[in-house]
């Protein structure tokens, strides 16, 4: 309004309205912004009439109404000091623990020299116990109820950790394990071990800031005990076609209860892209990850596996694309559930028989492919399920009249409800640090909020819809208290935009996790704690979040950075610290590094070893026996500490830019990072940092050709000649509906309706380079900051 006044002033126009001014407010960074639309159309419409320019456009018809600067912002204008905010609650709840543990304290000792003067002076008694009832009163009756609740139960709360055994509560389901295991000398070790200080102000204060595991604020952990045979492994593996990472699978998760499936995606498949024979995109296809393209690639990658199954749980380390893949997960999901369906139902004959009918010899196959080529046989723990409907799905199945319309969307509602796993989906930490980006940033929020609203409608209840990141963070340079602040205020960023698009906060918090680097600084060792801590009292504090709302989850993998290809042997050493603090910190789920992965994409044997670090830890170190073994450790508390005060006060520095957003445009994060990757090269480089094996306790040289080969995986040419044919294959095979769909997509998206419903249909149709394509037209492409 101002501008247009000054406007209407330097014209002399004060007989015509200032809204009739050739004003446009646009923003230039905001692709398909409506404010620049106006200007075009504007200037059109006046070549037009002053000077016969003879142009029309069909691209923007209709009225184009002038955008809402708050419509328009990521984070509302009222919400930008959302980081101030949680430091400073979180400041508050701690200096309200203060006061009252002060309480607490006092309250013990009027108390006890109550009891000592009915020892002690018996004559006296009725002169002064009235008085120091007065004081115990007056001291009790200053703390906060639930101060109150925590002393008056902890003696019954103690007495149940001495049974037995112990029976809890999570999500309904109620869990009894035994409270004590067995040492071989016969020592009976606490699982979970409690303090055993009598002093009311200790007891509060440890309730107050610490708790036992599954208690707020949860420092030690989220649920009160680890499962009984469930271990946190989560192996991260990704190599060559669809069928040689299923066969990787099937060998990482060979004899273990549950399979923790993580997924690691090819460089051509991160951008989106499909497998060409371009030279720039065809000697990436299948190294240093999977090639994904279609939702037949995705069949295959987790077929043999009931996606379904509660002990089966599947990770994707994929960004800028994420919501096609996890559109064709879902879809593999409900297809594989469709083929159990028929199979229970004794129709599968019937089912096969059509499928063959409508595809003939185009029906494509599982290609078993090893590190040496093509093998004759499926992976041995491979039951060949999951391969009955490739080449089509269950919703051709309806259409072709095998299945009814009400059964499949039963199945697909079902599949939704029970499928267990995350995306990592995180495109703010991309921005800062990965660099994986496709979509302009506005827009990948949008399909984030797209994903979360269809969780939302769909009672999506087991699977992430983000993995909010600082393991890349970390790999960029960060130091652990950077990687830990700026994962944190991403964090509260995607909760701050889903509160804007109007959904609950209790209908989103819990499809949220986090992934966490852990290197061999000191503060690895709270790096878990200390972000659980922060997030509880948020969640409950500021944003009046439910129990389950408050639990922070988060998977570790140990630190890629830390392993070196000098004196490659060492890294297991490495690793094998790094594990033990994440078990130690109470992880959800864990991935040691290979030790070759310092050079290349893990061999077998290599995988193998890595996932024998983890079972020794849990297996046969004596002390894993008991699950808080952090606790009562004085510089644990002591780190713990001093690592959530930087953190809150990186928070601050990032409020002062704008928020995380306002920060990224002057590429702050950026720029803190790599500052502190220069400081640690420099530190190593100079050996102020001691790097075993690299900068010191080095062999001489006449000792180097004692060095240990090292064998480099690479996808070979079969394979990504078999990617190629089976992506044009697909391509063909819905050449029909390719253009309606992609059609549909696009109008969806200008529409500003939810795209990932479209998705869901899109993938079962369309390869993951032509959804791109068609995104990059109404969401723009990513352009970094200058």
């Amino acid at each position: 309004r101002d501008v247009r006044k000054q406007v209407q002033r330097n014209r002399v126009r004060f007989d015509e309205d200032p809204a009739d001014m050739p004003v446009y407010p646009t923003m230039a960074a905001h692709f398909g912004d409506p404010g620049v639309t106006r200007l075009y159309r504007a200037l059109l419409d006046r070549l037009n009439e002053e000077h016969d320019f003879g142009r029309e456009t069909q691209v923007y018809g209709g009225e184009i109404p002038e955008p809402d600067p708050s419509e328009v912002a990521i984070i509302p204008p009222e919400r930008e000091r959302y980081l101030g905010e949680i430091a400073e609650t979180c400041q508050d709840y701690h200096d309200w623990v203060e006061r009252q543990v002060e309480y607490a304290r006092k309250w013990g000792e009027a108390k006890g020299a109550r009891e000592q003067i009915e020892d002690w002076a018996p004559e006296d008694q009725e002169q002064l116990t009235g008085r120091l009832d007065e004081m115990v009163q007056h001291w009790w009756d200053k703390l906060d109820k639930r101060c109150k609740d925590i002393l008056e139960n902890w003696d019954d709360m103690a007495a149940d950790y001495q049974e037995e055994e112990f029976t809890y509560t999570v999500r309904g389901r109620d869990f009894t394990v035994p409270l004590y295991r067995e040492s071989l000398s016969g020592t009976k070790v606490p699982r979970v071990a409690l303090p055993t200080t009598d002093d009311p102000g200790e007891r509060l204060e440890f309730a107050l800031t610490e708790n036992l595991p599954g208690y707020f604020p949860f420092t030690a952990g989220v649920f009160p005990f680890k499962l009984e045979g469930e271990e946190p492994t989560r192996m991260f593996a990704g190599e060559g076609s669809p069928e040689r990472t299923n066969r990787r699978f099937h060998l990482v998760s060979a004899g273990s209860e549950v399979n923790r499936l993580s997924t690691a995606f090819d460089s051509v498949t991160l951008y989106g892209r499909d497998p060409a024979e371009r030279p720039d995109i065809y000697g990436k296809v299948g190294n240093a990850g999977v090639s994904i393209c279609t939702l037949d690639d995705m069949k295959k990658l987790f077929s043999g596996f009931d996606l379904c199954d509660r002990k089966t749980s599947v990770s994707m380390t994929i960004n800028g694309p994420a919501p096609m893949l996890m559109a064709m997960f879902f879809n593999a999901a409900i297809d594989q559930q469709v083929e159990q369906h028929l199979r229970e139902e004794d129709r599968w004959e019937e089912a096969e028989s059509v499928i063959e009918e409508k595809l003939g010899d185009d029906r494509p196959e599982y290609v078993p492919y090893g590190p040496d080529g093509r093998e004759d046989d499926l992976p041995p723990t491979h039951d060949g399920s999951g391969l009955g409907l490739l080449g089509t799905s269950g919703e051709e199945l309806v259409d072709w009249g095998v299945l009814d319309r009400e059964t499949y969307e039963e199945i697909k509602t079902e599949t939704l409800h029970v499928v267990r796993g995350t995306v990592q989906a995180d495109i703010l930490k991309e921005d800062q640090a990965q660099n994986t980006c496709i979509f302009s940033t506005d827009f990948s929020l949008r399909l984030m909020g797209d994903i979360q609203q269809y969780f939302i409608d769909w009672d999506v209840r087991n699977f992430y819809s983000v993995s909010i990141s600082g393991y890349h963070i970390a790999e960029a340079g960060a130091n652990p208290i950077t990687q830990l602040a700026f994962t944190l205020a991403n964090g509260f960023t995607y909760v701050e935009y889903y509160l804007s698009r109007g959904m609950d906060i209790d209908d989103f918090a819990q499809n949220l996790s986090f992934f966490f680097s852990n290197g061999m600084d000191p503060e690895y060792n709270v790096i878990g704690r200390v972000a659980r801590r922060i997030w509880a009292v948020a969640m409950k504090e500021l944003y009046g979040a439910s129990e389950r709302s408050q639990k922070l989850k988060y998977h570790i993998q140990t630190s890629g950075r830390s392993l070196h290809a000098e004196e490659i042997q060492f890294n297991d050493i490495r690793t094998t610290l790094q594990g033990l603090m994440a078990i130690y910190d109470r992880c959800n789920s864990l991935h040691t590094n290979a030790y070759d992965e310092a050079i290349t994409t893990p061999t077998e044997e290599s995988v193998r070893r890595a996932i024998a670090i983890q079972k020794i830890i849990n297996k046969e170190l004596g002390t894993t026996m008991n699950e808080n073994p952090l606790q009562g450790s004085h510089l644990i508390e002591e780190l713990t500490d001093l690592v959530e005060e930087a953190v809150l006060h990186e928070f601050e520095r990032i409020n002062n830019r704008g928020g995380v957003l306002g920060a990224m445009e002057s590429m702050y994060q950026r720029g803190k990072i790599q500052q502190e990757s220069k400081t640690y090269e420099e530190a190593k480089h100079s050996g102020e940092r001691p790097v075993i094996g690299v900068n010191t306790y080095t062999r001489d040289e006449e000792e180097e050709g004692d060095e240990q080969e090292v064998e480099l995986m690479r996808s070979s040419d079969d394979e990504k000649q078999h990617q190629l044919r089976n992506l044009h294959a697909f391509q063909s095979r819905y050449a029909d509906k390719n253009a309606a769909v992609i059609e549909e997509l696009k109008e969806t998206a200008r529409r500003g309706e939810n795209t990932f419903e479209v998705l869901m249909e899109a993938v079962k149709y369309c390869s993951l380079g032509q959804i791109t394509e068609a995104l990059f037209e109404v969401g723009g492409e990513y352009r970094r900051n200058m």
